[in-house]
């Protein structure tokens, strides 16, 4: 199935969305990679606010390469999801609701993505210059010392994801290689 989901979300904007279906994502998305999450972690043991509204939020673990001339943003492909994966479950409890990157998450965010009602969407790596084409504006909100890790605020339109865990926890990355041996042992 596809749908168009506009940032920020609530739990029922994201509950028929299943593993596997492409969503076609607008609004603001927030990027963050590994040092960003690391000061946001600081920021909460400290009881400082993080620096975007989490309530509702997508993140998308990217770091873009320089702008080009007359671009908005240059390459903004996904990084490995996982080296989130420790901090993921504690920004899905206070209100995240979708997380985009590529590869697997482990057991903990995915159990947090289901108590949340929240979703994992999965970017195509290696297609960071496709991926901005739906950037239509993108400023640089704290930490620009991290460089292309620094948190950016992204309005984003009609950005195709697929989703990779769904909100009742079903995993593309355990479900697809299954369906697909399944319907290779119904060949002829």
């Amino acid at each position: 199935m596809e749908y168009r989901i506009t940032t920020p979300v609530s739990r029922k904007d994201l509950a028929d969305l299943r593993a596997g279906d492409s969503v076609f994502l607008s609004g603001i998305v927030y990027t963050a990679r590994d040092a960003a999450h690391q000061r946001m972690m600081e920021c909460l043991k400290k009881g400082e606010p993080l620096p975007y509204p989490i309530d509702g939020s997508a993140v998308y673990y990217a770091g873009p390469t320089p702008a080009r001339p007359g671009q908005i943003i240059g390459a903004i492909g996904p990084t490995t999801a996982s080296r989130m994966d420790a901090s993921s479950p504690a920004l899905l409890d206070l209100g995240q609701k979708i997380l985009i990157g590529k590869g697997r998450r482990d057991e903990n965010v995915r159990k947090a993505i289901m108590r949340n009602g929240a979703v994992y969407l999965g970017a195509l790596g290696g297609a960071g210059a496709l991926a901005a084409q739906s950037i239509k504006s993108a400023e640089v909100l704290c930490w620009p010392d991290l460089g292309c890790e620094a948190v950016r605020k992204l309005l984003v339109e009609d950005w195709c994801l697929t989703v990779i865990i769904d909100s009742l926890g079903n995993d593309l990355y355990e479900i697809g290689p299954k369906n697909y041996r399944d319907s290779q042992e119904k060949l002829p």
